[in-house]
């Protein structure tokens, strides 16, 4: 019995799942370090769920209405002093 297709089948599967964790670790460095650096920065709540949502992809332009749907917050409190924005 000749299991060599099957070994070679396995180890391709587990050379890409290997791929795939190393790709989930080093996401996961990058929020971890990037969280690390900011620290002692006063965030509120809403604040740290858009950051989240960026660092976790957010592909496009940030604008204040995406930043409102985003924060699940008004347009007025998007463009304001508590968004982050002077």
């Amino acid at each position: 019995m000749d299991i060599t297709n099957w070994i070679a089948w396995f180890l391709d599967c587990l050379g890409h799942a290997i791929e795939d964790a190393q790709t989930t670790l080093a996401t996961v460095l990058i929020k971890v370090r990037f969280w690390e650096s900011i620290a002692a920065v006063p965030l509120n709540e809403r604040q740290r769920l858009v950051l989240n949502r960026l660092l976790d992809g957010f592909v496009g332009k940030l604008t204040t209405s995406k930043w409102a749907m985003l924060a699940k917050c008004s347009q007025d409190s998007a463009s304001g002093p508590e968004a982050g924005h002077p």
